[in-house]
């Protein structure tokens, strides 16, 4: 009975000190430095070893030797690295979403009473919206239908808005891709395209209202000249 327990702890120091000691592809250097990853090709010229993110490649007269592991190994160390790139993934996810709900300066130019915003609707077309806190849609002049491949005959959803100067106009309701104003952006946004030529009222190139700004707690900030954006959790 003790010979049977002596075999079988020598065998389980054994499986351990292969298991603990397993490594990937070993390709050594000249120079005394070594990597290790998985040998993906090797030629009469070269070696091109996978690492983790991606593949470098070495010249045969650089190398002194290579040690290939088992297949077993580089599944597992493919694994690792697929558990490393899902938690680096996660990381940046986490880290993009603490960036955008920090609160963004966006400068605003005065024209008369308004307060006009660059804005780029779809990240195609970049307009001068008027910033109107009382408007519930963000509003577009006709033409720049147009320009957004948007035609308006096809539109069924008839509308009327009252313009900033006081005017009723007829429009079609359209939701946008993306609208951006500085950093800050939006997806899935209500707006209006007015379906009268409105290019000498008031409008200029259409109203940022609030179906953009609804996804913000936002602030104007009249000395600076200046509308602050924090997005929304």
């Amino acid at each position: 009975m003790k010979v049977k327990k002596y075999y079988l702890f020598v065998s389980l120091l054994l499986i351990l000190y292969f298991f603990g000691n397993a490594q990937a592809d070993t390709v050594y250097l000249k120079n005394g430095r070594s990597v290790e990853g998985i040998i993906k090709t090797q030629t009469n010229d070269f070696i091109e070893i996978e690492i983790s993110g991606g593949v470098v490649k070495f010249p045969k007269d650089e190398i002194s030797w290579t040690v290939e592991s088992s297949d077993g190994v580089k599944r597992q160390l493919r694994e690792k690295w697929e558990h490393e790139k899902i938690d680096t993934e996660r990381k940046i996810d986490k880290q993009d979403r603490l960036e955008s709900l920090k609160p963004k300066h966006v400068e605003f130019m005065r024209d008369q009473q308004s307060m006009i915003i660059d804005v780029i609707i779809n990240a195609k077309l970049n307009v001068k919206l008027i910033l109107d806190t009382g408007a519930s849609l963000v509003v577009l002049r006709k033409d720049l239908a147009k320009e957004l491949g948007i035609d308006t005959s096809n539109l069924n959803s008839d509308m009327k808005i009252i313009l900033a100067d006081g005017r009723e106009a007829k429009a079609k309701h359209i939701v946008l891709r993306s609208v951006r104003a500085g950093e800050s952006q939006a997806e899935n946004i209500d707006a209006a395209i007015l379906i009268d030529d409105t290019k000498n009222s008031l409008l200029g190139d259409g109203v940022l209202g609030m179906s953009f700004l609804k996804h913000f707690n936002f602030k104007i900030d009249q000395k600076e000249n200046k509308l602050i954006l924090e997005k929304l959790p």
